[in-house]
């Protein structure tokens, strides 16, 4: 099946605004590692659950809106469009399950008894025709292999179509549309933070104290995987000069990246003003308009490992993380055929070598160059 059936997540473009010339660093705030969370809608949600199970010893929680179970296409855009949209036929939860004990066993994501202390938030709208609701039972059954059941909240009680649900902005609930934000009279950010980060202070609905900031991405991934060449961040003020902000990790669904819809989503789902009040740095990643629809890869558009710790756009945003808690990165700079002995870098099979996780092309092997290890297993060239 070719991968235009994904029109079904196509969203059309409205807007689109250029990236910017000069990009920021991002910065190394020394957030909380301790507590860092994700979540995310449609596309954005199954990242957010790869993101959850393959690193669950960096993401504590989850928050899921309109998704399926963890590896549901199993690495087929066939699959990605019928039953894991349609249900056209049941996910196997229980074969979805064993598969990820079997890598968690052979290190391929993180051991899965770290899940047992995470916290989970479920939203799937009675009346979303984009992706059938009972998927999110499929997704609820998953987690329920690992996580304990009171640590699993579900709202299957909206009728919501296919979006992130508000309460104050976007379109009306039950309707199917850009910019696939609905207002609900359901505060959908503030729900899930609150379910994963425990009692927080009342949100800002003034004018925000705190920044946002535009960051280069590229110097985390390939710029040919999927990934827009800059980022958004949001910074309260007080996380701008303090070490020990909590973070939490924003994915938008297909067509909603600010290529295609400006600030939209990073303004106006609801996230910034919870941020602003409670210490929250949000990071919002960004996918690019040259990746089909804009969504992210959640059935193999960059490689078998796309799930897995390993899968370029899972290290990216691990890596963009690790960056903003301050971690220590290691630097090897070496000549390209060194760094593939080492392990660090594969050939292209013209001669030329390409960094590992990141997909970087690097050059031919008499070239040298910097890598920078971050997180482990994936590599990317620059300067520590």
């Amino acid at each position: 099946m070719p991968f235009a059936v994904l029109i079904r997540f196509a969203l059309l473009c409205a807007g689109a605004v250029p990236p910017a010339a000069h990009a920021a660093p991002l910065p190394a705030l020394k957030v909380d590692a301790s507590t860092v969370t994700v979540s995310g809608l449609s596309s954005g949600g199954y990242m957010a659950t790869q993101l959850h199970v393959a690193w669950s010893s960096v993401f504590k929680g989850a928050g899921v809106v309109a998704a399926g179970p963890y590896y549901c296409a199993q690495g087929l855009a066939a699959l990605a469009t019928t039953r894991c949209l349609t249900r056209d036929s049941a996910p196997p939860v229980g074969a979805l399950v064993a598969t990820a004990k079997t890598w968690a066993a052979a290190g391929r994501i993180d051991p899965l008894s770290n899940l047992s202390s995470s916290k989970v938030w479920l939203f799937a709208g009675t009346k979303d025709s984009v992706l059938v609701p009972a998927l999110g039972a499929d997704l609820r059954r998953f987690y329920e292999a690992f996580v304990p059941m009171a640590n699993i909240v579900v709202r299957t009680d909206v009728p919501a179509e296919h979006g992130m649900p508000t309460d104050d902005f976007g379109s009306a609930c039950a309707h199917r549309g850009l910019p696939f934000i609905n207002d609900c009279d359901v505060d959908g950010a503030g729900e899930l933070l609150r379910h994963l980060l425990g009692t927080l202070q009342a949100r800002n609905d003034g004018a925000l104290g705190g920044r946002f900031v535009e960051f280069d991405q590229h110097e985390f991934i390939a710029a040919d995987e999927g990934m827009a060449s800059t980022g958004w961040l949001f910074v309260p003020k007080a996380c701008a000069t303090s070490a020990g902000c909590r973070l939490h990790v924003v994915l938008h669904g297909c067509g909603q990246n600010a290529q295609s819809l400006g600030d939209t989503y990073v303004k106006r789902t609801g996230y910034n003003r919870w941020a602003d009040s409670n210490r929250i740095v949000v990071l919002y990643p960004q996918t690019s308009s040259d990746a089909l629809n804009a969504c992210w890869d959640w059935w193999g558009y960059t490689g078998a490992d796309y799930a897995q710790k390993s899968g370029p756009q899972v290290g990216a945003i691990v890596a963009m993380v690790e960056r903003l808690a301050g971690r220590s990165t290691s630097c090897t700079e070496e000549l390209n055929g060194w760094h593939v002995w080492a392990g660090r870098a594969r050939w292209d099979g013209l001669g030329a070598a390409v960094a590992k996780g990141s997909n970087q092309k690097l050059g031919w092997w008499w070239h040298s160059t910097r890598l920078r290890e971050s997180p482990r297993g994936h590599f990317v060239e620059g300067a520590c």
